[in-house]
């Protein structure tokens, strides 16, 4: 049975075995039983379709030396279904095996087979394949070669005739466009007669390589018709035929000019080079050639070649002037042709044109210009205006950028002569010069002086004038002098002449006249200068006038003073000489002479007692005229006068005087400074060229007396000295007094560090720096520690002695000297600190009370810890505030006294028998004083929570850590029976931890306490490292886990760095480089996650910085006790980020004196080492490191080093290496230092290691 119940009236039956017989029948039923069955006819499980029939013969084409292209028919028949795709085959004639072409199945009708080999014959058949599967193949194909086809070629392209003569035609033509898959080896040219049906081969055989050829030996005037074919290794292809007959007569060609394209355009060319213009021409009969240039002559250096098929111009070493328009004529019989070429020579310009000299003044001339003819090809930039004074042979620039066609050149000077070019630039030099002729600099004079009248008769007039204030660069030739009578409008010129005065004669008396004065240079005419007033002639009187010609006179002292004064007056003045108000009088010395016009003093064998102001004194009928004279007698000058003494101090004093009332008659150059000391008579000389009237006179002797004396100097001589009172050199200020504040700030066994505070007083003058000293307790003596001043107000001693008491006491220094020194410190033991209390926590909290725990410190200092001092701060804004008045020698402490719902803070100070307190341990955090209630927890070890095996007689201790708030009631319980103490079994408790068995009270379980605030570990630029400790209350089951979260402190939402980790360590990554962020950590037990922890330190996710901190066991605190002339290692871990720069020091020795390591890797070690304390006499070049490996006979040679340390690379990791160094000079290599013990080659992160090694040699 197939199917027991089927609704419909069709079925479809599955799971029939392909090809076997089936008979099927259906029955049906109803509620009354089963009918009679219908039975099928007998049917073979079997698909309604079968494959395709084989398609067509599959056809080639495209046939290459590695690749066929087949194409074929669908099949005739499809089977009943779609065919679903084609399976191509392929058989080398040489197998016997069909392989398939394609990978894929195909769905066209055409393939390319690719993949064959060249050469091989192949046979191809295809099958159709549709849902029944794969048909029967086509029948294959022919055997095909894979190899490239060759063909005939394609016709020649293109054929012309390029000449024809009587007997000649030149014919070309270009390639095949279809080669016929070979090279072509050549061309068959074939001609005939027009009247003829014959061709005939007019070219070898073997046909020609060029594509182009010229049929010789035709008959003239005869019609012929050609035709070309291309050969290959195939043999020949199709030909092409002229287009036109041929007639062979000799060709009438009108001449042509063919340019190339870059003749068309201008053409550059620098200057220097050759300019070839080739051009191809044609014509027949040959045409005449003839080169020209269109805005002038052919250069003189240009060559003209001329073929008939070409002509060329070279011109070489072409410049500037060969830039221009190049014309080509061709003439023949048939006609002439004309083209020109543009060429360009890249040069500087040529000179400007048109220059001119536009304006001339006394100091400056103004120049104009017009840009060059010639460019050289490129823009003119800008000009340079040169200058060239008459007697000087080069020209000096005055301006390099003038950008305009003009300048103005200033700051000539007046009255010179000079020549001017100005050179245009572009971007390819400096052109030729435009120059001027020879110009002088200056222009008309300005107006003579103030013109007066000097003398007036009956007839005359005598004028005189002043010369001009400027003669305009151009000496004065002469003047003109013009007058006006009243009453005429024209001036007539009554007088020329070269001196300021003149007499104007024949004049009419009474008339009134006016006049002028005209001056005149090489240049021209100045402007006239009027006589103020018009003149009456007539006799008059004259009010004296004096015409001095110098208002100073000077002479040097010996010599004879001559004073000369001209004069005027109607009628004639008498004379009076006066000095300094006094009438002067005349000695054998000085003489007086006068005469109408002018009056002389003759002084002789002058003093500088004649200096002073001389007066002469004019006296007529008219009036009184008077004039000052100064005389200066030129001699050494007087003394200086009240010397000061401005500063002095131990070693200089600064002095300062008056200048001389007398200075000679000319300027004080200088003053010589002398001094002595007063128990000498020798004067030294302290400065003989001192321009001011101070000095500072330095380089004194401390407390020595001293005189001075200083005398002034000119150009004639030195004066008398004047002399200054004695002067003692000292400090005008103390020494300073005692530092204050001096203590100990720090102290170790190896060391302490002193600080203290200024002097009160630095007397007067800075603090230059400090001395200490130091002693023992026990000692009367006090040595001093520093070497030199000390700059810094403390000092770190080292070299001292363990357990010792020491003292110090230190001195001020200011330049006067060392002041008193500071009263002794107290006295301070040599020992380590002791280390601070740890794991300081709060075990109780009522609303009035904290009870702490902790543990001692891991080191007390090297001696014992006496006592505890517990301190409390009240947050937020309270100081720390002892806790106990009373020595604390037990590690727990109830704080009393404390008030409720306030947030204290708490640390614990440890202290030991050396009166040395610790520093303050770790904080408890903020601690709020409430009552609280904390379930009971039990802490047993695993041991106990399984079974305990213990023989019999031995003790049984079971230890349990309890808490709860308040506190729980505790009983011991043995199979439900509660334990009572015996002799055999005690039961105790502290305050602390609870030993039982069963603790209970009313709720059992909670939620755990926070962690304290997380510490950061370690941080990078992605990460922060982070620990904590375990939470004081678990919440009465156990702590299984943390959950770590993190926000930047910019931002409020929370991020969950870990969901729960079972460390008290966890690194955060995935952080923003420089981004703050702060952490907090929740406890997690079955319960659920506690509140979060107080918040971290704020973080910058950035490499960390640590202190260099030294990791010192006590094992390496001990005294290292070494054998004399042996060596010793010694290896000091160490912590710091950055990794720290490591020295060793020694006191009062220098451990670089000894060839040491200084740091060693697994591939590398560093040595350093000391120079040698002699150097043989000639300086050290350098010095050679030599290395040998333990187990090896043979130095190796590492390198040689300028510097005294030297790294060596390329060490075997984990082998141990000897090491030795010699100094060179120019002499040789001086005896090794060796090392004794070896150097093992291997990491040493975290570790300072100094090798102090024995040196052989």
């Amino acid at each position: 049975m197939v199917e027991p119940k089927i609704q419909a009236i069709s079925y479809k039956i599955t799971k029939l075995l392909p090809g076997n017989e089936y008979i099927f029948r259906v029955t049906a039923v109803n509620k009354y039983g089963i009918g009679e069955p219908l039975e099928s006819e007998p049917v073979v499980a079997r698909n309604p379709f079968t494959t395709p029939s084989a398609p067509s013969t599959p056809e080639a084409s495209a046939v290459t030396r590695d690749s066929i292209v087949l194409t074929w028919e669908r099949p005739e028949h499809n089977g009943g279904a779609e065919i679903e795709g084609y399976i191509l085959e392929k058989r080398d004639k040489d197998g016997i095996r069909w392989t398939k072409c394609n990978k894929k199945r195909l769905n066209d009708l055409r393939f390319r087979c690719t993949g064959l080999t060249e050469g091989h014959s192949y046979e191809f058949r295809v099958s159709a394949e549709n849902a029944a599967g794969v048909g029967k193949p086509s029948a294959p194909t022919e055997y095909i070669k894979a190899c490239d086809a060759t063909y005939p070629p394609g016709p020649p392209n293109n054929p012309k005739v390029t000449d024809h003569s009587s007997t000649t035609v030149s014919l070309s033509w270009s390639r095949p466009i279809y080669d016929g898959g070979a090279a072509i080896t050549g061309y068959v040219v074939e001609a005939k007669e027009a009247v003829d049906d014959e061709w005939f081969i007019c070219t070898p055989h073997t046909g020609v390589q060029a594509t182009h050829y010229t049929v010789k030996k035709l008959k003239e005037n005869a019609e012929y018709n050609f035709r070309i074919c291309a050969v290959n290794c195939e043999g020949v292809g199709e030909h092409v035929d002229l287009p036109v007959s041929v007639v062979a007569a000799e060709k009438l060609e009108a001449p042509e000019i063919e340019l190339d394209a870059d003749l068309r355009k201008m053409v550059n060319i620098r200057a220097s080079a050759t300019l070839r213009l080739f051009v191809t021409i044609r014509g027949k009969p040959e045409p005449e050639v003839r080169w020209t240039k269109a805005d002038g002559t052919l250069n003189e250096r240009a060559q003209v070649e001329v073929t008939s098929s070409y002509t060329m111009l070279v011109i070489e070493n072409v410049d500037r002037f060969d830039t221009g328009k190049y014309v080509l004529t061709l003439e023949n019989m048939s006609g002439s042709k004309s083209a020109f070429i543009n060429v360009r020579v890249l040069d500087s310009p040529s000179a400007p044109v048109n220059l001119e000299v536009k304006d001339v003044k006394r100091n400056s001339v103004s120049l104009s210009w017009e840009p060059p003819l010639i460019d050289g090809g490129a823009k003119i930039s800008h000009y340079v205006v040169e200058k060239r004074e008459q007697k000087r042979m080069a020209f000096t620039s005055v301006s390099t950028n003038c950008v305009r066609n003009s300048y103005i050149i200033s700051d000539l000077q007046e009255g010179g002569r000079y020549y001017f070019r100005v050179l245009a630039v572009n971007e390819l030099g400096v052109g030729l010069p435009a120059s001027t002729d020879q110009v002088k600099v200056s222009e008309a004079p300005l107006p003579p002086g103030k013109v007066a009248v000097v003398d007036v008769t009956r007839h005359t007039v005598t004028l005189s004038w002043e010369k001009p204030d400027h003669d305009g660069g151009s000496k004065i030739i002469n003047y003109i002098v013009e007058m006006q009578p009243k009453g005429d409008d024209k001036w007539t010129v009554c007088s020329e002449v070269k001196a300021l005065e003149a007499t104007i004669e024949g004049l009419t008396t009474g008339e009134e006249y006016s006049f002028r004065v005209i001056a005149v240079n090489d240049k021209g005419k100045s402007d006239a200068k009027p006589l103020a007033n018009p003149v009456v002639v007539k006799d008059i009187t004259m009010e004296p006038i004096i015409n001095l010609l110098f208002n100073t006179y000077s002479v040097k002292a010996g010599d004879d003073l001559k004073i000369d004064v001209p004069f005027k007056g109607r009628p004639e003045p008498e004379v009076a000489w006066k000095k300094d108000g006094h009438k002067l009088k005349e000695t054998t010395r000085v003489n007086v002479t006068n005469t109408k016009t002018s009056s002389k003093i003759v002084i002789k064998d002058a003093t500088k007692e004649d200096v002073g102001k001389y007066e002469i004194t004019l006296t007529n009928s008219v009036g009184t005229k008077t004039a000052e004279i100064s005389v200066i007698i030129l001699d050494k000058p007087g003394p200086p006068s009240n010397i000061k003494v401005d500063e002095v101090s131990a070693d200089f004093v600064c002095l300062s005087w008056d200048p001389p009332t007398y200075d000679g008659g000319c300027q004080i150059n200088n003053y010589v400074v002398e001094k002595r000391d007063t128990t000498t008579t020798t004067w030294q000389i302290v400065s003989a060229t001192v321009a001011r009237t101070s000095i500072k006179v330095s380089r004194l002797n401390q407390g020595t007396e001293y005189q001075f004396r200083i005398a002034a100097e000119n150009r004639y001589g030195k004066s008398t000295a004047i002399d200054s009172a004695p002067i003692i050199a000292q400090y005008p200020f103390e020494p300073p007094g005692p530092p204050t504040k001096l203590e100990v700030a720090h102290a170790s066994k190896t060391g302490m560090l002193v600080v203290w505070g200024k002097p009160a007083s630095d007397g007067g003058s800075p603090i230059i720096g400090y001395h200490i000293e130091c002693k023992d307790q026990s000692s009367i003596l006090w040595t001093k520690v520093n070497r030199g001043l000390l700059a810094e107000n403390q000092f770190k001693m080292t070299g001292i002695e363990e357990g010792l008491l020491y003292q110090f006491r230190v001195y001020a220094e200011n330049v006067a000297g060392i002041g008193p020194c500071t009263k002794p410190s107290e006295p301070i033991a040599a020992r380590d600190p002791c280390e601070s209390p740890r794991n300081l926590r709060v075990t109780n909290i009522t609303r009035t009370s904290v009870s702490l725990f902790w543990d001692a410190p891991e080191f007390d200092g090297g001696v014992k810890i006496t006592g505890y001092i517990v301190e409390r701060k009240e947050i937020p804004n309270g100081r720390w505030l002892k806790c106990n008045f009373t020595n604390l020698q037990d590690t727990y402490f109830d704080v009393t006294g404390l008030t409720e719902d306030v947030q204290y803070e708490f640390h614990v100070i440890a202290k030991n028998s050396a009166e040395m307190l610790s520093a303050p341990s770790e904080s408890t955090g903020p601690i709020t004083v409430k009552d609280d209630v904390d379930p009971p927890t039990i802490i047993l070890e695993d041991k106990f929570r399984q079974l305990v095996v213990i023989k019999a007689g031995e003790v049984i201790r079971i230890d349990a850590e309890i808490t709860g708030r308040p506190l729980p009631v505790v009983s011991w319980t043995k199979e439900g029976k509660e334990i009572e103490a015996k002799a055999r079994c005690e039961v105790t408790s502290t305050n602390f931890y609870e030993y039982r068995v069963f603790a209970e009270n009313s709720d059992p379980q909670f939620l755990p306490s926070p962690p304290a605030k997380p510490k950061i570990v370690d941080s990078t630029k992605t990460t922060v490292t982070l620990s904590w400790n375990k939470p004081l209350f678990d919440g009465g089951a156990p702590v299984t886990g943390y959950r770590v979260e993190y926000r930047r402190t910019l931002d409020d939402e929370w991020i969950v760095g870990v969901q729960n980790t079972k460390n008290t360590e966890f690194t955060v990554v995935g952080l923003t480089p420089g981004a703050e962020y702060v952490f907090v950590v929740k406890s997690i037990n079955k319960i659920g996650a506690s509140e979060p922890s107080p918040e971290s330190d704020k973080q910058v996710a950035r490499e960390r910085e640590e202190e260099p901190v030294f990791d010192i066991s006590n094992e390496m605190r001990k005294t290292l006790i070494v054998k004399d002339g042996s060596s010793f290692t010694m290896t000091v871990p160490f912590r710091g980020k950055p990794i720290p720069n490591v020295t060793w020091t020694k006191p009062d020795v220098d451990l670089r004196v000894r060839l040491g390591v200084t740091e060693v890797t697994k591939e590398s070690v560093s040595l350093a080492w000391a120079k040698p304390e002699q150097d043989g006499g000639s300086r050290i070049t350098g010095y050679l490191v030599e290395a040998l490996e333990k187990g090896q006979e043979k130095w190796v040679k590492c390198g040689v080093s300028k510097s005294i340390h030297f790294t060596v690379f390329g060490l075997r990791e984990n082998a141990e290496y000897f090491f030795r160094v010699r100094a060179e000079n120019l002499a040789g290599f001086s005896e090794a230092k060796e090392m004794v013990t070896p150097v093992v080659v291997k990491d040493q992160h975290g570790k300072s290691q100094k090798h102090f090694l024995q040196s052989k040699g």
